[in-house]
This record gives structure tokens, sequence and C-alpha cells, in this order.
């Protein structure tokens, strides 16, 4: 039987409309994909406090989060995961990379050049559809 994982994603964009992305690093579980950064929610915690404190242990900023985006389960080889996503704007600080393998602010007409984990797709898409008719297919 596979494990169930909850987790959180934070989509970030600033000011000249960019979005917040970061490469998972190697020795990570699903390595080298890019994701909306964000992590497990752990017991006791709402999605929103668990993205918050994610944010802050791997990037060293806070976050103020929004308006839920998306609500994905998506079944991998050895897990599946919930992946919850909300809109997210930087309060304090800067992101600084502690933990992935290279972060950076990429333009919305962007997002599909990067090879992002599957279950941030559907996130991606409804971001899309704001503004375009650009979709990737699951």
């Amino acid at each position: 039987m596979k494990k169930n994982v909850h987790v959180v994603g934070a989509i970030i964009e600033n000011d000249k409309h960019e979005f917040f992305c970061a490469l998972r690093n190697p020795n990570m579980v699903l390595a080298n994909y890019w994701e909306f950064p964000g992590g497990k929610i752990e017991e006791g915690e709402t999605p929103e406090q668990a993205l918050s404190r994610e944010i802050l242990e791997e990037f060293n900023c806070s976050i103020q989060v929004g308006e839920k985006v998306e609500d994905t389960i998506y079944e991998y080889e050895k897990f599946i995961v919930r992946l919850e996503t909300f809109k997210a704007s930087i309060i304090k600080g800067e992101p600084v990379m502690l933990e992935h393998a290279e972060i950076r602010w990429v333009p919305r007409n962007e997002l599909l050049n990067l090879n992002f984990a599957p279950a941030d797709l559907p996130a991606i898409n409804k971001i899309l559809a704001e503004n375009s008719r650009d979709r990737v297919k699951l």
C-alpha cells in the first residue's frame, strides 16, 4: 500500500508578474523537478500555517498566504500526494536558497519551459488560464 502525503505549495507572484519556483535538489524525493515551494503539513497545523513555516525554513522569508488555487491528488510510483496550492506574497525578506538546487523568478509564459513535478501541473493550468489559453496535458 502506498503512503499518503499531504503537502502545500506557495504560488508567489512578484510585481513583475513572475512566479517564484524552486528546483528540488538531487537528494530530495522527486529530485530535479521544479515546484511551487512548500512542504508537508505537520500534525496540528492548518495548510496555511504549514506553508508559512515551510517558506520561512526553506527560504528565510515570511509570506502572507492568500486564496487556495488548487487541491490535487496525484499518484506517484511510491506514494500518493495531496497538494494544496495557495497564492501567497512575500511580506518580509527575500528568498534565500537553503535546500534547493536552484531558485528563480519565472514569467508566466515561461512556466511550461520548466520540468515541474506532475502534482504541480493542475495549479499551473489554473495560473495560465487566468491570462492565456496555454495548457499542459496531464
